[in-house]
């Protein structure tokens, strides 16, 4: 497996390409903006993007889909609960001062325990709502892509609309319940793992 990490747009926002080194068949977890950097990454790799991964709906991370979407053909995955606030992207996104095109139509609905595949690759989808309703993490080769529901030493906010507190609790319990060597990385900011968020992250201590 290889990742590469890329921090786009104003809110340095983390898009993941995950890929198979040996079938270079890729995911794009959370194209949140500047298509052309990701698309150059992607040509250079000469990879095969099966998925474009949304791990919730948020506009600084589905901000590159309708480039992407045309570019790779890839399916566009989210979770239901998320739909009305990938629906409405493009006006939050002008809200906070950005501007984004209109989203492409969502390709493929994931659950809870539904298992996305590249290659060789495969991820277990975990529903973490309290960020968002429909808020996903991925879990697979020893690595967790947890988007905006965990960060190195935080969480993700809970006051925008659909936004849960006690939510974001049992997300988190289940998220710090997984082997503490799992390498985590997040929707922002730099990686780090279950063993070190179990130590030093703020809300443990706000867990009942």
């Amino acid at each position: 497996m290889q990742v590469k990490r890329l921090v786009v747009g104003p809110l340095e926002e983390n898009t993941y390409i995950v890929y198979d080194k040996e079938t270079k068949e890729a995911l794009i977890i959370d194209p949140g903006d500047e298509p052309d950097r990701i698309e150059d990454l992607v040509r250079v790799e000469g990879l095969k993007v099966k998925y474009l991964v949304c791990t919730h709906a948020h506009f600084d991370h589905v901000g590159a889909l309708p480039e992407l979407k045309k570019s790779t053909s890839a399916d566009i995955l989210i979770h239901p609960d998320d739909l009305e606030i990938y629906e409405a992207a493009r006006d939050m996104a002008a809200f906070w001062g950005y501007d984004i095109d209109p989203l492409p139509k969502p390709d493929i609905y994931v659950k809870e325990g539904d298992v996305i595949k590249a290659g060789n690759l495969s991820f277990k989808v975990i529903h973490t709502p309290g960020h968002s309703p429909g808020g996903i993490c991925l879990y697979g080769q020893g690595v967790l892509f947890t988007g905006d529901t965990m960060f190195a030493g935080s969480v993700g906010r809970t006051d925008f609309h659909g936004g849960s507190l006690s939510k974001l609790k049992e997300s988190f319990k289940r998220l710090i319940s997984l082997p503490a060597d799992t390498v985590v990385y997040p929707g922002h900011g730099p990686e780090t793992t279950i063993s070190n968020e179990k130590q030093n992250n703020f809300f443990i201590h706000e867990l009942d």
